[in-house]
């Protein structure tokens, strides 16, 4: 009994309740409606081209192109697994600051991705290099993987753009 004569009400049992995760973007299927949404689906489409452009030029220079090649299939699962949580509606049932959690991962695989992008720019630059070989002098990339490089530059520019966006937009989501 308190004061005035009416029962204090007992704590709150902390096993039965929870803080609300804080997320603004929808979970389930609404989350491809959004531009976060889309924008995560891009990153996906064009990360893994990127992944596979590199590979198929069977990585001339793999002190550069390793990065490349790493940058690109660990934010290639990590985008996967990011969109399966959303998609599957875990957000709501796992309690984290969702909204920094989404800057906080862009924000690092676009700083990753930008230089993915420059090394790869690099590899590509590379191109009339002449290397000794035991036989004979020859250019470091031949014409087909020059072309294939081209390829994934331009790739790793717009996946590395789609990043940004993605940024920008967990930038104005995210209340510190």
């Amino acid at each position: 009994m308190s004061a005035g004569g009416a029962p204090v009400p007992p704590p709150p049992n902390p096993a039965v309740s929870f803080p609300a995760p804080r997320v603004t973007l929808p979970a389930g299927p609404n989350i491809l409606r959004t531009y976060s949404g889309a924008f995560v689906c891009l990153e996906i489409l064009f990360g893994g081209l990127v992944w596979i452009l590199v590979a198929s030029s069977n990585v001339p220079l793999p002190l550069l192109q390793g990065w490349v090649m790493f940058v690109s299939v660990t934010a290639f699962l990590f985008s996967l697994l990011f969109l399966g949580v959303f998609l599957s509606g875990m957000v709501t049932q796992i309690d984290a600051n969702w909204n920094f959690l989404d800057f906080a991962y862009h924000f690092t695989v676009f700083v990753f991705y930008f230089g993915a992008f420059l090394l790869e720019a690099a590899a590509t630059s590379l191109h009339n290099l002449h290397c000794n070989t035991t036989t004979a002098v020859q250019p470091l990339l031949n014409n087909n993987q020059y072309n294939i490089n081209v390829a994934a530059t331009i790739f790793s520019f717009v996946t590395t753009a789609c990043y940004g966006c993605s940024l920008c937009l967990a930038l104005r989501r995210w209340r510190p």
